[in-house]
């Protein structure tokens, strides 16, 4: 009696199409992008020798600007990316300290051993002020973004939904910065947290005016027992007519934005167009003689 013979463990694998995978951790390794192989290690090594000598009040500063830009990084990764541009740009500085040895003006001979310290401290504050647009950007797609979340949250109130189930259904319906913040708040609640501290902290993690107004008119209608429909329609009103004053405000400061514009980019094009043929029949006169300024 003949026994067939089993197939092997790599016959197995080769049927699935696994052979072609990686089998070892060089392997594994060297099939990572360079960002995940060299870059990301780096930042991670240069982010926890910051986090080691930082004070523990620098952090939390650091954090609470990580939170009002909506956590685009973690506070490891952005320590370590911080450092990582100083070292580059202070080698930068070191370059230039170098290549500008023989130069012949005296102030660039004053301003080289400054260079590389300069360099440093730009490198060190460039991730702190693309932060800060992250910021202003994430402010302002909010302020523009709560007029219309109000008035759902209004509509959504006055049909009979309670106003965790509101803001669970703006965060369904949007996907925008509010929305994410609607969504933190709710999963918050779930988890224990009570609503009045869900909302401040959401305020805070938004330093919008607008925001902190509706967060507290809202706690204050939820502690005295007023109806929130109410509030919210009240709420709902005063946005509508804050975009709408903004609004004209922008259109107000339009002019004055575009002098620099017309000034130093349309004048001068005008000018040279409308001058532009006087002066070259000018200069042709004066060349051949047919125009004489003196006797």
């Amino acid at each position: 009696m003949a026994f067939r013979k089993l197939p092997s463990l790599e016959d197995r694998l080769a049927e699935f199409g696994t052979l072609d995978r990686p089998v070892s951790l060089e392997e594994i390794e060297l099939s990572l992008p360079f960002t995940e192989r060299v870059i990301r290690p780096m930042i991670n090594s240069l982010a926890e020798f910051a986090m080691r000598f930082s004070p523990a009040r620098s952090r939390e500063a650091l954090q609470h600007k990580l939170d009002l830009a909506g956590n685009p990084y973690t506070l490891t990764k952005f320590m370590g990316t911080q450092i990582l541009t100083a070292i580059l740009f202070g080698a930068l500085g070191i370059a230039l300290f170098f290549l500008l040895a023989r130069a012949p003006s005296p102030m660039l001979k004053l301003l080289r051993p400054l260079m590389p310290f300069v360099g440093a401290g730009l490198g060190y504050y460039f991730p702190v002020l693309s932060l800060s647009s992250k910021i202003r950007r994430r402010q302002r797609n909010i302020i523009r973004a709560l007029p219309d979340a109000l008035d759902l949250l209004t509509i959504c109130v006055e049909a009979g939904l309670g106003f965790d189930a509101a803001m669970a259904k703006v965060a369904e319906k949007w996907n925008n910065e509010l929305s994410q913040a609607f969504a933190r708040v709710i999963s918050e609640i779930q988890l224990g947290k009570l609503r009045r501290e869900a909302l401040r902290d959401m305020a805070d993690r938004m330093e919008v005016q607008d925001v902190s107004t509706f967060v507290a008119a809202i706690i204050q209608a939820d502690q005295l027992g007023v109806s929130i429909a109410k509030v919210l329609r009240i709420q709902s009103d005063q946005m509508r007519l804050r975009r709408r004053q903004r609004a004209e405000e922008q259109a107000n400061q339009a002019g004055i934005k575009m002098l620099p514009a017309i000034a130093f980019l349309i004048f001068p094009a005008i000018f040279i167009i409308l001058l532009g043929p006087a002066v070259v029949q000018i200069i042709v006169m004066f060349t051949s003689g047919q125009l004489r300024i003196f006797g």
